[in-house]
């Protein structure tokens, strides 16, 4: 094909949790998106916005990103299952997915996206997206943003969930380092993150050192939002503002304690198409996923793994 740009771009090493936007046509995209199928490679993957006409360019995913994104919805299914109003024959079909592509039009054209994960309602052989979540690690805000709510506009789930994350900076890179087999790895990645466990214990949020290095920089910010679209009118390029904004980590500290487990509004029917539950009583029964506890686990165990595998290699 033609010199391209963009093809340029994919071919170069990117940093994990990337995401790089290059102006770019539909037709372009295409045929480096088939250049990219036809090599089976999952990562990088390439996206469109037909609205900005950017194509959009996706490293894979750190431990923290793919994480989070995974547990959020992992809580609120468990959450739902546990429901006693609810029979068991309901609840099997609910689903959640992570790295789906979708396509939806805007006035501009044809919109190539994909989710963190999103959590689906199964009917027969009717997949209705009822919760899509968004994870960014030290990604722009207005990135996040525009990403979400096209999962709201654009694709009408009933609910956007998004969790921007905020890591310090860290300097210097851990060096390198280069191992002779996967049991010699893994050894040093226990040690490493023996070491780490340890560090948490008084610094909750990090940095995580090593090697006079730092391997993770402190948790700046963590903020969780929710999305939901105004009216039923609107158009699927909107960028929309939160309806909800909570502030989980602040500079190295919780600063959630006052966030309530359903975030003041996750309910069932944001889980299961209120014609299959009975009654609005039912239909409005919160979701209390949202745990301190829950969270902080997951967030440093995701934490831990990030920063050990960042100087790896064999």
């Amino acid at each position: 094909m033609e010199h391209s740009d963009l093809l340029e771009i994919v071919r170069r090493p990117l940093s994990p949790d990337t995401r790089l936007e290059v102006p770019a046509s539909r037709a372009e995209y295409e045929r480096v998106d088939e250049i990219l199928e036809r090599e089976e490679a999952k990562y990088p993957q390439l996206w469109y916005d037909s609205t900005r006409n950017v194509a959009i360019v996706v490293a894979p995913p750190t431990p923290l990103h793919s994480g989070m994104a995974g547990s959020l919805l992992s809580g609120i299914s468990d959450e739902v299952k546990l429901n006693s109003g609810i029979s068991s024959q309901i609840t099997r079909n609910l689903r959640f997915d992570s790295d789906s592509a979708a396509n939806g039009y805007t006035g501009n054209g044809l919109t190539t996206r994909a989710w963190d994960g999103a959590l689906q309602y199964r009917e027969g052989e009717h997949l209705t997206l009822m919760i899509a979540v968004e994870v960014g690690v030290s990604q722009s805000y207005d990135s996040l943003r525009r990403a979400i709510s096209w999962s709201v506009c654009a694709l009408r789930c009933r609910l956007g969930l998004a969790m921007s994350i905020s890591e310090g900076r860290r300097g210097a890179t851990p060096p390198m380092r280069y191992f002779a087999s996967i049991r010699e790895a893994d050894t040093a990645a226990e040690e490493a993150e023996d070491d780490f466990r340890h560090q948490l214990m008084q610094c909750p949020y990090g940095p995580l050192k090593r090697e006079g290095v730092t391997w993770f920089g402190k948790v700046r910010r963590v903020i969780l939002e929710t999305y939901r679209k105004p009216d039923e009118d609107c158009t699927s390029e909107t960028v929309l503002e939160p309806s909800q904004s909570f502030t989980i980590v602040a500079n190295g500290e919780y600063v959630g304690d006052n966030i309530s487990p359903n975030l003041r509004e996750v309910v069932l029917r944001d889980c299961i198409p209120s014609h299959l539950l009975d009654g609005q009583e039912v239909q409005t029964t919160p979701v209390n996923f949202f745990h301190r506890e829950w969270f902080e686990d997951e967030f440093r165990a995701s934490m831990i793994l990030t920063a050990v595998r960042r100087p790896v290699r064999f």
